[in-house]
Formats: C-alpha cells, structure tokens, sequence
C-alpha cells in the first residue's frame, strides 16, 4: 500500500506545550505530524540565561516524549542535529521535504515569530491555520472588544470586567466577596519576625534524564550562554506543575498577600508560587491555578487577600498585559517615550556591584534565572529607568535572563510597566522612588555601604541620587502629571545648589558604573 499523505503539520512552539493544546484537535496519527525544533537563534537572539534555555529545552522534549507514548507522529530537531540557526530556516527547510497540504500552529506569543511563521508558509505555498490559544482566559478578539474606544487603558477596570465574566470571588453582579474588589493596600509589609518564622523552601525537581541531557547539549552546543545550570530546580512537565501549585497553595498561599512584595538576602522564593514559567509554557491551565486558590480561601486555608492579590495576577494582570501587547505592536518593543539612551551597565551581566540591593538581586538572577516581581520592577527595573538606559536593552536582558520570560508578558511588563517607554499606555505613571522605598521593603539596606536617605554626599545611595537627578531632568514631563505631580513638588523644595550638586554626582555615579567600578 502507497504511504498516506501527510495531510497537516502541526507546529509546536516552545511555549506551546498544553497536553489538550487545539493545534492537536482532531489530530489524525496516520496523516499528520507534530513539528518541532530547537534551534540556536532562540537562545542568542537575544541572548537567553543557561536555566532559561534549559526550562524550555527539556519542557519541549518532555512534552515531545509523551506525544510519542500517545502514538502520535513527532518529528523533533534536536539542537546539534541539524544545520538550522532559526526557527525559520528550520521550518522552510522542512516544508521543502516534506510537502504537507497545511501547517496548523497555535497563535504564537511572540509577533515576530508569528510573521516568521507566516512568511515561511506564504512563500511555500503552503496553507497555514492559526488557532485561537485556549490557556488563556481572554482571546485577542475579547481583549480588542474590551479596549475599543478606550482612549487609555486601565487594569483595574480590566480586572473586575474579567471577575465578573468568569464569575470569580463574586457574591452578585458586580458584588465582589468581602465587599472590596482589591486588597493590594494591604499587601506591602516588610520583612518582619513573621515572615521569617513563616518560611518554607518550595517544593523541589530534581533533573532528570532527559533534563541532564539538555544541560549537556547546552554545554556542548551553546557555551557561551551566561548564568549556570547548577541550581536548576524547575518543574517541567504537567504533573511536576501540578505538584508545584499545590505545594504553593498549601504552604505559601496564605502569607503570600502580606509578603508579596517583600525582599531578604539569600531568599529567592519566600512566599511565591514559583509557576509562572509553568504557565507560560502551557503546562499549568490558569483557570485551575485560580479554582484551587478560590477553593484555599473558601476551605479557610488561606486569607481572602492573598487569594485576591493572588488572583489579580493570573485572571487580571497576566491578561491585560497580553492583551495590550497584541494591540500595540509592533511599535511597542521600539517605544522610548523618555528618550534614554544610556547603555546597560555591566552589573547587570555580572552582579558585581557595591550596591547591596542590586548584588543580591543580580546574583540571584544569574543563579536561578529568577527574581519575584517587586526585585524585577523595584531593584533592576527601577534603576535601569533613573540610570537612563536605553529601553531595548533592557527589554532584551528581561527577556533573556529570566526562566518564565514569554515576550507577550514580558515587553509590556518592561517597556511599560517598569520603563514608562510606552509613554503611559500600560502603567499610568512611572515607578520611581529613592532608596528610602528598598529600605522599607527589604533588609538589603543593613549591609550597604550607602545610606538610603542621603541625595548627596559620598555615603549618598545612588538610587537615591539618580532619583532626585531624574525628577530634574523629567520635570517638564511629569510635574502636572496628577498621579506623581506630588513627587515632582518635592522638587521645588531643593536649591539650586544642591540641584547642580546631585546632577554632577548622578553623572559621576554612571561614569563609574559604565566603568565598573560602583
């Protein structure tokens, strides 16, 4: 008997690996093939942390092992297998072989991968059909119909339209449980007593096989990666997540509101779920992520405001921000609505810094390829933006040196969220604050050789310094703003001398920064 023709090639990105994914509906293993491949670029371009590399590496291969224990057809490009330096090549290389009737992908969470996709198909001459994702709880379509006529967008309004649609914490129609719908206000205590009474280690994921393969492909194909892969400890296929979740929901949950944004020395995890990479590579659903906490809180496991804080990053922030994403690029990974030019300095590739806050961050990033969302906005995020560095840049580093990094979170959560480089679209101020900010919020300030309340002077903290010096230089800018004109008013307080005095020395805290010696 002839073989079958190959009727659909089914493309699976690595950020695409739902066991119920649509792009394998109605699958058919006698004419169809799954598709996929590790290729280079998407570790160099831009260039990715060893553990990030790693994470998606062997959740793909994982997900590729268990697609052959289900009888289904793989064809999976291992990275030092094949000649391909990208997706692209790969995929029209392929095509050329092997003449399927149609492509099906899911949509992609990268817009240029989406146009390299489409590019490849269109010039072979080859069908391609997209399907809606269904791991996330608010379509393109749904996000742009929300959106429509709205002159600016507004998270808050976004997240009690998504909790009534989905019915979640409600006890009536625009009715939220407790009467309140956000309990972020009583979110933000320090580190105390109590939280370090409280602590846990999260639950572990020793690498396997298979994982340990990865990490020696990676050492053979790619060395030139930063970070190191000897603390890997991620979960990497869908019951390793689910152990994972409930560890959080069980142990970490219930402080997790009143610590969320707290930061220790030497405590990468304190009270967070550590899932989001899950997430973004489809092995967790999020609507099971946010039943089980729903369940915590109506079980009495865990306080109403942690499981509200909680929720408000799964069902609204992780939702909005991939909304705004689609409806704003392309332009959006280009936006430098502050016109910061600076390049990254080095600490940022090194850790080495005598910054105690940034030491301890950086050094945790390059260990783990991990930091909680306070550390990514309010230690790195904050001071790349009153540096002044060049948006890109720092989109690029989010992007690469951080295990659950997805560019449609991502970029927005960098360029608009912690730069203010889309001019306000996502966030509708910039997340400024001096040192006084991290002195309250963690204990890094204790053994700093810097004083978080000093502007000036040789002891003064440099984020305290670049604060002051990037109120003067975005006074025009911002000091009508009405949600920060109050900090821009603090200004005028100053005189001109110690105006000039923080200027000069903002400016000699960047030269030596650049040059590696702060």
């Amino acid at each position: 008997m002839p073989e079958p023709l190959l009727r659909n090639l089914i493309v699976v990105l690595g950020d695409q690996l739902a066991p119920d994914s649509t792009a394998l509906a109605h699958m058919d293993p006698r004419q169809d093939l799954v598709w996929m491949a590790e290729v280079p670029a998407e570790s160099l371009h831009p260039l990715s942390h060893r553990v990030r590399s790693a994470f998606f590496l062997s959740s793909m291969r994982h997900f590729a092992k268990e697609q052959h224990a289900q009888g289904r057809k793989v064809r999976y490009l291992r990275l030092g297998t094949h000649p391909y330096p990208s997706l692209a090549a790969a995929l029209e290389a392929e095509l050329a072989t092997l003449r399927p009737q149609r492509v099906i992908a899911l949509e992609a969470g990268e817009w240029r991968l989406e146009q390299d996709l489409g590019s490849v198909c269109q010039r072979a001459g080859i069908p391609l059909e997209w399907r809606e994702d269904s791991y996330f709880l608010c379509s393109k379509r749904e996000f742009s119909q929300w959106a429509r006529g709205k002159k600016k967008y507004l998270m808050e309004s976004f997240y009690r339209w998504m909790r009534n649609r989905h019915r979640i914490l409600l006890e009536g129609p625009n009715q939220p449980v407790g009467g309140r719908w956000n309990f972020d206000t009583d979110n933000r205590r320090g580190p105390d007593a109590q939280l370090l009474a409280a602590l846990r280690p999260p639950l572990s994921f020793s690498p396997d096989q298979l994982t340990q393969e990865v990490l020696a492909d990676l050492a053979q194909e790619l060395p030139q990666l930063p970070g190191n892969t000897d603390h890997f400890d991620w979960p990497v296929t869908p019951a390793e997540a689910q152990a994972a979740l409930a560890d959080f929901i069980a142990n970490r949950l219930p402080l997790f509101g009143r610590y969320q944004d707290a930061m220790l020395p030497g405590e990468p995890w304190l009270f967070h779920a550590r899932i989001s990479a899950a997430l973004n590579v489809k092995l967790l659903h999020p609507q099971e992520v946010i039943q089980q906490a729903v369940q915590a809180y109506q079980l009495g496991q865990a306080p109403l405001g942690a499981v509200e804080g909680f929720i408000r990053q799964i069902l609204g922030w992780r939702e909005y921000v991939r909304g705004i994403y689609w409806q704003e690029m392309p332009g959006l990974v280009d936006s430098n609505a502050l016109q910061a030019l600076k390049p990254l300095p080095p600490l940022y590739w090194t850790g080495q810094t005598q910054m105690r806050c940034l030491q301890e961050t950086v050094g945790q990033v390059l260990r783990f390829g991990y930091a909680h969302h306070i550390q990514r906005l309010m230690v790195t995020g904050l001071f790349a933006l009153l540096y002044g560095v060049r948006p890109q840049e720092v989109h690029h580093w989010y992007l690469g040196f951080f295990v659950d990094a997805v560019e449609w979170v991502e970029a927005p959560n960098t360029l608009g969220m912690s730069q203010y480089a889309d001019g306000g679209k996502l966030a509708s101020k910039p997340y400024v604050a001096s040192g006084r900010y991290l002195e309250r919020m963690s204990t890094y300030c204790q053994d700093c050789p810097f004083q978080p309340g000093l502007r000036s002077g040789p002891t003064a903290c440099p984020f305290t310094v670049l604060y002051w010096d990037f109120l003067a230089r975005h006074a025009e800018h911002f000091a009508h703003h009405p949600r920060v004109a109050l900090q821009w008013k603090n200004l005028e307080r100053l005189q001109e001398n110690e105006r000039l005095s923080i200027a000069q020395q903002a400016q000699e805290i960047r030269t030596a920064l650049a040059e590696g010696k702060l």
